[in-house]
């Protein structure tokens, strides 16, 4: 069964408190979760316990936690609190190895054997989750006795996989309830998939890029975007696989040479419309629908706020995916 999601990562300008604002506008649009990311702004938790009281209806999901700045246990006691909060809906604990950049901004070394990494860190917290007391010792983390202090009912929070390139994505589909895709082009979504089902069963998710408005006016915001993800390895990677990797190339010279004109102009429009989609409303419910037919079960609306008005357009890009579900 397909369901759609939203997630608040790209809508920190509207302000924190706005995230209880979208949140009812997802339930009367008949979303069915919110999602939201973690990295240097509000972390994940404390937006969704706030959506958890006045729109107590919607999945609850963070999309992404990094592993390396939340321990085992502490991932444990957020979610288990929002399930506790919530115990009728599905609490989705997206975890995933950060970027340098992020871990940098938080004290921390970029990440040695990320597979390794990921492996251990769900298998300890499947654990954690277990309500046994928990004693690990493995090559990132060690526990000693740990047993988390709240008890839940029969549903427990469930754990999504963020993942990149063909190992994490097998790994995920082996070892986690779910796999979140992101900033890949309906086109390729079959690719990844046949890598997540190469290792298990896990629900394939997947944030979908979407603006309603005009290219020629917000194609610097999209391009923007796209240029800094373009500068992280595994995000390159990925788009070179999807076949933008002459725009990839020429993005990653022209910074090299510190020319940013040249790198921003370097970002061709085809991308842009094949991963920050801009465009009318019907098009952008006929973009939704082709992540769906392309095989992702759980496709998570990622509102761009580009424009004048940038609640008005996390509306009518909101109202416009909620049609791709009709």
């Amino acid at each position: 069964m397909t369901d759609l999601g939203v997630t608040f990562g790209s809508l920190g300008v509207l302000g924190a408190r706005s995230i209880i604002e979208i949140a009812k506008l997802a339930e009367t649009l008949a979303f069915n979760s919110i999602w939201t990311v973690e990295a240097n702004g509000t972390d994940a938790f404390s937006l969704l316990g706030a959506v958890s009281a006045g729109s107590p209806s919607l999945d609850l999901g963070t999309g992404i936690i990094p592993i390396q700045v939340r321990t085992p246990p502490l991932a444990a006691m957020s979610a288990a609190s929002l399930q506790a909060l919530n115990p009728d809906v599905n609490i989705w604990l997206g975890v995933g190895v950060s970027a340098p950049a992020i871990l940098r901004q938080h004290g921390m070394p970029p990440a040695d054997r990320p597979i390794a990494r990921m492996r251990e860190y769900v298998a300890l917290l499947r654990e954690c989750l277990s309500g046994e007391t928990v004693t690990f010792e493995g090559d990132f983390w060690s526990v000693k006795r740990f047993t988390l202090g709240l008890r839940l009912a029969d549903r427990r929070p469930k754990i999504v996989m963020a993942a990149l390139g063909p190992q994490m994505l097998k790994l995920g589909g082996e070892i986690a309830d779910g796999v979140l895709l992101n900033y890949l082009p309906a086109s390729h979504v079959a690719a990844s998939v046949a890598q997540v089902r190469a290792g298990g069963n896990a629900k394939i998710f997947a944030y979908v890029h979407a603006a309603v408005g005009t290219l020629p006016r917000s194609a610097r915001s999209a391009r923007r975007d796209l240029l800094n993800y373009c500068m992280a390895d595994g995000y390159a990677n990925m788009f070179k696989a999807a076949g933008f990797g002459n725009e990839v190339d020429e993005i990653r010279a022209r910074q090299a040479e510190r020319d940013r004109d040249g790198a921003l102009a370097a970002v061709s429009e085809r991308m842009i419309q094949a991963i920050d989609f801009i465009g009318e409303p019907q098009e952008v419910t006929q973009f939704v629908r082709a992540y769906i037919e392309a095989g992702i079960e759980k496709p998570i609306l990622m509102p761009m706020p580009w424009g004048d008005d940038r609640l008005a357009v996390t509306t009518q890009t909101m109202q416009a995916a909620a049609k791709a579900m009709l």
